[in-house]
């Protein structure tokens, strides 16, 4: 531990764009260690700038190829791309499996791009715990566009849209039903709609699917946004302009009317409680260890019910917390 660098102490290297102290944050944000707090805190107040775009989508549709081709005519107009690519968590060691790595080669060596792979740690909804201190991170950095892509679980993968300024369904044909990307909460999600692999006979199908749920569910209408329905081929380039284009106003939308200052508001709020729930958590797995055997073994019997046993092992917990709290501040 001889030449670990303080959190705080990396703050104006990361706020100069040094690669290194970039990385070294993300990767105590995501270890959770404590001493970065203070550095996090210190960061956010500088955000805000960036523009966080989330991908989203069943496995197969294509999210990160996608991802790759935006990113390529991105850097043609001159802005700096971070990539924080959501993966499952391997089995074995814990962390990303690394597989967006793979399909983002063509620009894994653009010095202008910064692809940070992030393991779920078990997170339900796509998105990995650290991601938004990621987010954060990149913003201070100087990179313009941050694009989160989910891990890609399917249709109750919504909390990205409470984490991202523009959300991007990605949908394709041909993975059985016509529409299961698309389906449920995917649906009312996305800011843009995306099908990938149109260069494919039956992606008109699930074209006119698309919109004609869109339609029916009266959703993509409003003053400052109407949801676009794009096709798209990563083999062709059809529909990457119409795209690059449908972001681009996006952006405007979101920092510029009222629509996206509501929407920068929920993304507020969600960051808030998420951050509550993981700080509660941290605490009551600190607190609770002397009497979980004895309910387990009370629950076991059936002596006791789940939700009783529960309440007293949080209510034990908390007032465990504030006798430790109490000792240290005596």
């Amino acid at each position: 531990m001889a030449n670990y660098i303080p959190s705080t102490k990396l703050v104006e290297r990361v706020c100069a764009g040094d690669m290194r102290a970039v990385s070294r944050l993300i990767s105590r944000a995501e270890a959770g260690v404590a001493e970065v707090r203070s550095a996090l805190a210190e960061i956010y107040r500088a955000t805000g700038r960036a523009h966080v775009v989330g991908i989203t989508g069943v496995p197969g549709s294509g999210k990160s190829t996608l991802v790759g081709k935006v990113v390529q005519r991105l850097r043609a107009d001159g802005r700096k791309i971070g990539i924080v690519a959501v993966d499952p968590s391997s089995p074995y060691s814990g962390g990303a499996i690394l597989g967006d790595r793979v399909r983002m080669s063509e620009i894994g060596t653009d010095p202008g791009v910064f692809i940070r792979s992030m393991a779920t740690h078990g997170a339900i909804g796509g998105m990995a715990r650290a991601a938004m201190d990621a987010v954060d991170i990149l913003d201070v950095a100087g990179y313009d566009t941050i694009i989160i892509e989910t891990v890609g679980v399917g249709q109750d993968e919504v909390e990205i849209a409470r984490a991202s300024h523009t959300t991007i369904v990605v949908s394709a044909p041909g993975l059985g039903d016509e529409i299961q990307a698309i389906k449920a909460g995917m649906l009312e999600i996305a800011d843009i709609h995306v099908v990938s692999k149109c260069d494919r006979s039956d992606a008109a199908r699930t074209l006119t699917d698309l919109k004609s749920m869109l339609v029916l569910g009266a959703l993509g209408s409003g003053d400052d946004w109407r949801v676009p329905v794009i096709g798209t081929s990563a083999i062709s380039g059809e529909g990457l302009d119409e795209l690059i284009d449908a972001i681009t106003r996006h952006r405007r939308v979101a920092f510029e009317t009222e629509l996206g200052q509501r929407r920068r508001r929920s993304v507020a709020e969600f960051r808030l409680l998420k951050t509550a729930e993981a700080l509660l958590a941290e605490r009551f797995v600190k607190a609770r260890s002397d009497r979980t055997a004895e309910y387990t073994e009370q629950l076991l019997a059936r002596t006791g019910d789940p939700y009783a046993l529960a309440c007293a092992l949080i209510d034990h917990s908390l007032k465990t917390e504030q006798g430790s709290t109490d000792d240290e501040n005596t």
